[in-house]
């Protein structure tokens, strides 16, 4: 759709960055304040432009620090594209492409970091239905930013999402048939977990003629089997929200989040497998543990902010507004 060195409006296209089944992703620089931007294109421009809007809307309503933040949406030359925050560094897919099999401590502290991001999607009454590594970026520093919200739906549109969408082998077995809930997302996490923990996934990519054992969860086995120093309390966790049955799986994020602490307390160290080396003399590695459970437990809400004059969309942290330079 966008070429690079093409200038869209006041942005300058610089790189492509990605395509997927919903829309085309630039890096970009938007010219008048010199910032990086990512831009996303979606492949379908024929549609209603209220349609269009949904996935920034949706964006617009979630202000998290692990979930990717949107700027604005725009159309300029008849081209409709959503202006979101760069994220420098790598999809969680290219990391465990890269590394395979991650440290526990490191897979344990991204997976509470994407319990934040879908506990406040899901208190906002929203499903995101496409929940994988390709869809989460790791910054270089090492944070989350749950992205692509455009499958995503407000629950109160519908009694759940009706329509079958998203990425096998990450989608529920009820997603199959055209439903999703809350703990949809939660099975996807629960796959993305045992990748993470293991470097493979579950199952392959289940054919039709495997949809009734995955409705019976008979397709996976537990990722301890696949990596003996997974403590057996984590693997738990992880065959309970990768469950076949709905009811037994955790119903929200902050369910799944809770259990992963409680099983990560600190131990004695003689018994703690996910110990971690201290970073500054004098801590020790029960400060660095109790140090990242506080972090990560904080589910305070970040309230969207907006521009007092031009009523545009703010980041978080924004002192003056990127698109009229008042000053916050």
């Amino acid at each position: 759709m966008f070429f690079r060195g093409q200038t869209v409006g006041k942005y300058r296209i610089l790189s492509p960055l990605g395509s997927g089944g919903f829309g085309s992703v630039y890096l970009a620089e938007d010219t008048w304040i010199d910032k990086k931007v990512a831009i996303k294109v979606p492949h379908r421009q024929n549609l209603d432009f209220g349609e269009l809007l949904r996935e920034p809307r949706l964006l617009a309503s979630l202000s998290h620090p692990n979930i990717v933040t949107v700027l604005t949406a725009e159309k300029q030359d008849d081209v409709f594209f959503i202006v979101m925050e760069y994220v420098p560094g790598d999809t969680l897919e290219a990391v465990i492409d890269r590394d395979g099999t991650l440290d526990l401590a490191r897979a344990l502290d991204y997976t509470c970091q994407i319990c934040n991001a879908m506990d406040h999607a899901h208190k906002h009454g929203i499903i995101h239905r496409d929940l994988r590594p390709g869809n989460v970026l790791v910054t270089d520093q090492g944070m989350i930013k749950v992205a692509d919200f455009g499958t995503s739906r407000f629950l109160e549109i519908a009694a759940h999402g009706t329509t079958v969408i998203g990425s096998p082998p990450y989608m529920a077995p009820e997603q199959f048939q055209g439903k999703a809930v809350f703990a949809s997302d939660i099975y996807s996490l629960g796959v993305t977990m045992y990748q993470m923990f293991t470097g493979v996934l579950p199952y392959d990519t289940p054919m039709p003629a495997d949809l009734d054992k995955l409705m019976r969860g008979e397709l996976a086995s537990p990722p301890k089997l696949k990596n003996p120093k997974l403590p057996k309390a984590i693997s738990d966790i992880v065959m309970k929200a990768i469950a076949a049955d709905i009811p037994s799986r955790y119903q929200r994020a902050s369910d799944l989040l809770d259990a992963v602490l409680a099983a990560r307390t600190p131990a004695p160290a003689s018994r703690r497998p996910w110990r971690q080396v201290p970073s500054s003399p004098g801590s020790t590695a029960s400060d660095e543990v109790q140090d990242i459970q506080a972090r990560l437990k904080a589910r305070e809400t970040v309230q969207a902010k907006f521009c007092w004059k031009c009523g545009k969309a703010l980041a978080a942290r924004a002192d003056a507004c990127p698109f009229c330079s008042e000053r916050q």
